[in-house]
């Protein structure tokens, strides 16, 4: 083989491994931590919800202009929310979905599917607890899971217990349906591009990514403005890493109770363990060392849902998680490929949580503690001790997870 040759099979093989095979979920997850980690370097905390909210609050606006803010829900959207290309947590959103696409099409994965009838109206009803379930915890499985117990917030716990309960439900649910409802179940087809066609798309949005975050670098008039082109890389590459490893946090709690596979579980707690050092080492290690301000704002993802209101919104969430097929994360990147059910999941997560939060925040029920309390664990035991914390629940979660394996005592019989 001459030496061209081996180069072009190294880069075949390269190629192969990098946008075509599946990634472990285990190397997927510190991938995602490390990505988690950057982005809170770089601006904030990354989340789910935040794009989707906005882009409920445009709807909502929509509607508003057209009908009126003289009475009802509509008085909460006088005022047009910030631009979809302006606003933080959109441009997560829209940077996820686009390394989801761009992932997809250069796998060879991306393509229009059409879910049966019967899952089109689960997708209504999912998008509906989804939204209902997140305001109530203050962020979906990303804000209010994986990231607030990352950032050491302590409404990550509640939000993580009542997110079991609600997925083991929604699975005896789902197993109900299987046994009990034939309805709806036609309708399914695939839309495919041309097989050509499907990677130099993957090239283009690749281009356009670059482009578009170099435009927003390039701004003079905003500092931050020309900060989101590093949020929108960011974001991608978190997208085409959960795209392309299958990483689904709701699958993390779903899998030990219904086929004893503790895989992604596995993953997701050795990814929360990575983000809480990192945030740790941000928010007190850096400006302990460096004489200055903490690098990363400790309040951030310290939501008052410490109580009664994330194992609620938890519980809700993970019940319409399931019904979705893909928590908050996994429903964007799940969109970024072509799943019309999870594009359909969207509008209704998120017009609920944006009509839900804005009534919630008229009426301050977060800063009045009604949903819980404020509780950032080092304020409490200290940062040293709030990660061996962490550490200790996550090697808990593992022990149960890891014992079920080999017992199957927490499978949900069909």
């Amino acid at each position: 083989m001459g030496e061209e040759s081996v180069w072009k099979s190294k880069a075949e093989e390269l190629y192969k491994k990098i946008c075509q095979s599946e990634w472990n979920p285990t190397v997927t997850g510190m991938i995602v931590a490390f990505l988690s980690v950057m982005m809170m370097a770089w601006w904030r905390p990354w989340g789910a919800v935040g794009a989707i909210r906005n882009w409920g609050d445009w709807i909502m606006y929509g509607l508003a202009s057209l009908l009126g803010t003289d009475a009802g829900i509509f008085a909460f959207y006088d005022e047009a929310p910030r631009s979809i290309f302006a606003d933080s947590g959109s441009v997560i959103g829209l940077g996820f979905i686009g390394g989801a696409f761009i992932s997809a099409c250069l796998g060879k994965d991306f393509a229009l599917r059409i879910p049966p009838y019967r899952e089109m109206l689960k997708a209504v009803i999912a998008g509906i607890l989804m939204g209902i379930g997140a305001t109530l915890a203050g962020g979906c499985n990303v804000g209010g899971f994986y990231n607030a117990l990352g950032n050491l917030a302590a409404n990550g716990l509640t939000m993580m217990f009542g997110m079991v309960f609600g997925v083991i439900l929604g699975l005896k649910l789902l197993y109900l349906e299987m046994e009990h409802i034939q309805w709806g179940e036609g309708g399914a087809k695939t839309l495919s591009l041309p097989a050509a066609l499907v990677p130099i798309c993957g090239f283009i949005g690749l281009i356009f990514l670059f482009y578009s975050a170099y435009v927003y670098s390039m701004n003079e008039e905003s500092e931050y403005l020309a900060s989101l082109g590093g949020v929108l890389l960011i974001a991608a590459g978190l997208g085409y890493a959960m795209q392309r490893g299958r990483w689904c946090m709701v699958q993390g709690f779903r899998e030990p109770h219904m086929t004893g596979d503790f895989t992604m579980a596995r993953s997701v707690m050795l990814s929360i363990i990575v983000v809480a050092i990192g945030a740790a080492v941000l928010k007190y290690e850096v400006p302990m060392r460096t004489g200055g301000e903490a690098v990363l704002d400790p309040i951030n993802y310290v939501r008052g849902t410490f109580g009664w209101g994330g194992v609620v919104g938890g519980f809700i969430f993970g019940l319409g998680a399931m019904f979705a097929g893909g928590c908050g994360s996994g429903t964007l990147w799940r969109v970024g490929e072509g799943q019309v059910k999870l594009l359909m999941v969207v509008p209704f997560f998120s017009v609920t949580n944006s009509i839900m939060t804005a009534w919630f925040k008229d009426n301050d029920f977060e800063a009045d503690g009604v949903l819980g309390s404020f509780v950032y664990l080092p304020d409490v035991m200290g940062y040293g001790g709030t990660l061996l914390f962490i550490v200790l629940l996550m090697v808990a979660w593992y022990l149960v997870v890891s014992w079920n394996e080999d017992s199957n005592k927490l499978i949900v019989p069909m």
